[in-house]
């Protein structure tokens, strides 16, 4: 939509005759808020490869009904152009976590692709995301939609997209329903929604349920590992699911593993679209395991475990005998790659899969076993994409994939990052240490020691709004236009600009140095958030020496960010 339209296209919303009440209350309200206006309306909502993902409210660059029904009229062409009548039979099965207007969104969802046909398979409760992904593959569904907006804010919410395969849809398939989404400009064009009544009377409208979560749950425990039932019966463990989805998954995974000692945290456990008790429910940042880390401290837990709103993503903190000491994605990654490969039986088709702004440790300790390392761009969508590839060709053998933004996949039940398995793998190998008498902090000292501390460190810079669009553009362009010889101080030894499909992949809007001296720092804009990201990843001989590098680093940045 060019700049031009925006007062037209809030006109024409302003004036719609089925303008749901509360979104026309909020549309009235900025009648005098040109700025507002702007904002709302300069653009539609973007379609990527991730779906639709942005803050709830009127507009055409907001999460609401009408966003919802224009993308899945996009998604019920692309599916009936590309599956014909199969694509009507087949279906697709929807999801939603536990954010404001989730379900809504869902059902809105379901109708629309009921309106073209296509049956659907909604699940009755809020529902992980990776259980999404086993479902399409569980239901030989030709599509699935999640409603979700994962650890973003509670303004936020978001509609990920995915293929027969269980994994989200990468460029051309996101290129070919936005094609189509954008035949539909106007909110009068947008197709005649059947009601839920007559959708189910014309058996189009599904409810699925506890048939899928319990294949889901035992497609998991298939991921097990650990045999030792004292060591686990030994492990205190405090979770929370941060007010999503998680708890009866996780809770039920680690009982049937034999964990007795998994104490939820009741302030959290319940649904909570306002997440009223964190001020942001992503696992990554220290503050939202506050409150699990206080009860741990009570009761004497020996891990702490936190799922996020769509129990794709799990952090944790470890007990070191006198405080919890918080994992970073990257840390828990390695930890589990150690913990996982140790466990199976490899051979020279076993693969592990990180993405380009992981650290370089759980790739040195695949090695170490004798597994393959494969990299791919930011995004688990790219690791789910190689999955399909191996089952296909058969030519290499999935063991686990992981991202530093704390997504871990064990198995091949889900094409998408799993905090359920994740969780119950990270609950063993703590008991497994345990049993030898050790922690995970002390067990990652001595991965340190056999391939070189590791020191990774990320910085989010939020530029929210057309303004921040243009600035992080800008950012970009300058970086490529300077092609620096040095960051801080250190040298740099190669600039790898992914936007060249470099390296046999996707183009992608990231740059990354490698330093003379070893280490890199990457540069990604946020696919799904207002953000620029700096990565960092140096090794030294000491933990210190790897951190006073990336200081030097982000202190460079801050300047570069100015």
């Amino acid at each position: 939509m060019e700049t031009m339209e925006y007062g037209v296209r809030y006109q024409q919303w302003l004036e719609y005759s089925q303008m749901e009440p509360e979104l026309l209350q909020e549309l009235e309200a900025i009648k005098n808020d040109d700025k507002e206006i702007y904002e709302r309306f300069y653009q539609d909502l973007t379609f990527g490869t991730g779906g639709l993902r942005g803050i709830m409210g009127a507009g055409t660059n907001r999460m609401n009904i009408y966003t919802v029904q224009r993308a899945s009229t996009g998604l019920a062409l692309y599916l009936l152009s590309t599956y014909g009548l199969d694509a009507m039979q087949r279906g697709v099965v929807i999801a939603y976590d536990s954010r404001c207007n989730s379900q809504l969104f869902a059902r809105e969802t379901a109708l629309t692709l009921n309106s073209f046909g296509i049956r659907t398979y909604v699940f009755e409760r809020l529902t992980p995301t990776p259980e999404l992904s086993f479902a399409v593959m569980y239901r030989q569904a030709v599509a699935g939609v999640v409603i979700t907006a994962s650890h973003n804010p509670k303004e936020y919410n978001g509609y990920k997209v995915y293929n027969e395969y269980g994994c989200q849809i990468t460029g051309e398939a996101a290129e070919a329903i936005l094609e189509r989404i954008n035949q539909y400009q106007d909110l009068h064009q947008l197709p005649l929604i059947l009601n839920y009544e007559d959708a189910c009377q014309q058996d189009l409208y599904h409810e699925i349920g506890n048939e899928y979560h319990q294949a889901f749950q035992q497609a998991v425990l298939k991921q097990a590992l650990l045999q030792d039932t004292a060591a686990k019966e030994n492990l205190k463990v405090v979770y929370t699911p941060l007010h999503g989805t998680g708890l009866h998954p996780v809770t039920a995974v680690l009982d049937k593993d034999g964990f007795t000692q998994v104490h939820v945290l009741e302030s959290q456990k319940e649904p909570d679209g306002a997440f009223s008790t964190v001020r942001s429910p992503n696992p990554e940042e220290k503050d939202a395991l506050q409150l699990a880390i206080a009860y741990g401290e009570q009761i004497g837990a020996d891990l702490i475990l936190g799922t996020d709103p769509d129990c794709d993503r799990v952090g944790i903190a470890v007990w070191d005998g006198s405080q919890y000491v918080l994992l970073t994605g990257n840390q828990t990654g390695a930890l589990l790659a150690d913990y996982v490969l140790s466990h199976h039986e490899l051979d020279d088709k076993s693969v592990l899969i990180k993405t380009i702004v992981t650290s370089e440790l759980g790739a040195d300790i695949a090695v170490a076993h004798g597994a393959q390392v494969m990299n791919v761009l930011t995004g688990f969508k790219y690791i789910g994409e190689k999955m399909i590839g191996f089952a296909k060709n058969h030519d290499h053998h999935f063991i686990m994939g992981y991202e530093e933004s704390y997504g871990y996949l064990v198995g091949e039940h889900a094409r998408d990052k799993d905090a359920v398995v994740a969780s119950m793998l990270i609950c063993e190998m703590a008991a497994y240490q345990k049993a030898q008498g050790k922690t995970l902090l002390q067990r990652l000292e001595e991965l340190y020691q056999q391939h070189g501390y590791y020191k990774e460190a990320l910085d989010s810079f939020t530029l929210p709004g057309a303004d921040g669009q243009q600035r992080i553009a800008e950012i970009m362009a300058d970086l490529r236009a300077q092609q620096p010889a040095q960051i801080g101080g250190q040298a740099i030894g190669e600039i790898k600009d992914y936007q060249n499909s470099i390296d046999d992949l996707p183009s992608a809007n990231v740059l990354k140095y490698f330093f003379a001296d070893g280490g890199w720092m990457a540069v990604r804009p946020s696919g799904t958030e207002p953000k620029i990201k700096f990565y960092y990843s140096l090794r030294g001989d000491s933990m210190e020496s790897a951190e006073e590098r990336v200081a030097t680093l982000r202190e460079a940045v801050k300047q570069i960010m100015a």
